[in-house]
């Protein structure tokens, strides 16, 4: 069954759109203990009379809207909230909780666990695609982007990153609150939160990691390119779409990395001191154009997030001395041709959201189109589509779209061979 968005994943709810989230937390890694305090801000988009957000299984000790007292259930991963005055179609409205327990990750039945996990000493979130209310009360859709702001407070000896800008961070006693700020809107799988025993390195003006001690050395020497990445995706994608960009490496190793919103997290075991892993330092890289700024529309057009994280790998490693885009497009082909030749890439099972096909079909569909119409036309058409939906989201068909303007050519034959058909083409 092809993905029909938050529905078939069980997560999003109809009937308001949140326009920011306001979240105080408090978090003790001895115990895994969250606390917090969450106001979220809407609008109504029909008469309300009862909403409902996506929450884990924390425990909610006080519940209003607009200040006044509400009631409300919460299980099953939903919180219920029915409304004394219904709230009248486009009006804004806010929730604020109270709410506290032990975050844990959400079981899905396709994708493992995703959102708050907790490290060896510390924690991390991995929400995609589902994980977001494993830690905060939210409308978890792909399409529902706000703002952030965040306040989080841990012990002093451990190091705090989250989405946005850091705005703020005072200690007093043994605890340090740090307070960062995230204008551009943000799909909730895209919100993160980093706990660690981190050292911080500087990049790049506007670029910085957070890093075990240990890993310094072999660090600065995986990552030592990443400021020369950035300044070829600027150059070919536009300008880059956030305040900062920072990567975190974890102690513990992690399957693999996970791009958040101007953040990318990686483990222990993506540093190995010999540059190993540097395609994926451009694959997360590159997810801040597509992906974060120029969301989905729904996620049967993951392909438009992964495709072409995967192609800025193939020139990465064209413009910085490796091999062309058109060898590492004619090795992935050579292995797809002998995967099983059962997969729409343009429209994919949940289960198969995160197929490797779908990764190297989406990059091989970008290089069919390159080859198609030129490297003029075609870079032109990527800086088109960043400006035209950067921090919004968009569809396959507003893609084909955007390239047809640009060539001037009936380009959807080429899109519907790779990208609707099973069959190789």
């Amino acid at each position: 069954m092809p993905i029909r968005d938050a529905d078939l994943l069980g997560h999003g709810n109809r009937g308001y759109r949140v326009w920011h989230y306001d979240l105080e937390l408090a978090y003790k890694p001895s115990t895994g203990r969250l606390s917090g305090v969450a106001t979220v801000s809407a609008v109504a988009e029909e008469a309300l009379s009862a909403f409902a957000l996506d929450l884990g299984p924390f425990t909610v000790d006080r519940l209003t809207v607009d200040g006044k007292p509400a009631r409300w259930t919460h299980r099953g991963g939903k919180l219920r909230v029915r409304i004394g005055a219904p709230v009248p179609r486009g009006s804004l409205f806010s929730v604020e909780l109270r709410y506290a327990g032990r975050p844990a990750p959400i079981r899905t039945r396709h994708w493992g666990e995703v959102g708050w996990d907790e490290l060896t000493d510390g924690a991390l979130v991995a929400s995609q695609p589902v994980g977001a209310p494993s830690w905060f009360p939210c409308n978890d859709t792909v399409s529902g982007k706000a703002t952030f702001r965040i306040g989080l407070t841990v012990p002093s000896d451990y190091a705090v990153l989250v989405t946005g800008v850091l705005t703020e961070r005072s200690s007093s006693g043994s605890t340090t609150r740090w307070e960062y700020v995230q204008d551009a809107p943000t799909a909730c799988y895209l919100a993160t939160v980093q706990i660690g025993r981190y050292e911080s390195e500087t990049l790049a003006d506007g670029q910085y990691a957070a890093v075990p001690r240990s890993l310094l050395r072999s660090f600065r020497h995986d990552f030592g390119r990443q400021p020369s990445m950035m300044a070829l995706f600027t150059d070919l994608f536009g300008p880059y779409p956030f305040a900062e960009y920072a990567v975190v490496v974890t102690e513990d190793e992690l399957e693999v990395p996970v791009e958040a919103q101007g953040l990318s997290i990686f483990g222990a075991n993506h540093v190995d001191g010999r540059r190993g892993f540097e395609r994926l330092v451009a694959h997360e890289l590159a997810h801040q154009w597509f992906g974060n700024s120029v969301g989905l529309a729904d996620w049967r057009h993951i392909w438009l997030n992964e495709g072409f994280a995967a192609y800025a790998e193939w020139l990465w490693s064209e413009r910085s001395g490796g091999r062309p885009a058109a060898v590492l497009a004619a090795v992935a082909r050579s292995h797809l041709a002998g995967e099983p030749q059962d997969l729409v890439i343009g429209d994919p099972p949940a289960r198969d959201m995160f197929d490797d096909r779908v990764y190297q079909r989406g990059a091989l569909t970008l290089h069919a189109l390159r080859e198609s119409v030129g490297d003029r036309a075609f870079f032109a058409i990527l800086a088109e589509w960043t400006e035209t939906y950067r921090h919004a989201t968009a569809s396959t068909d507003d893609f084909v779209a955007v390239a047809q303007r640009h060539t001037g050519t009936d380009l959807r034959p080429l899109f519907d061979a790779w990208l609707f058909a099973a069959p190789l083409p």
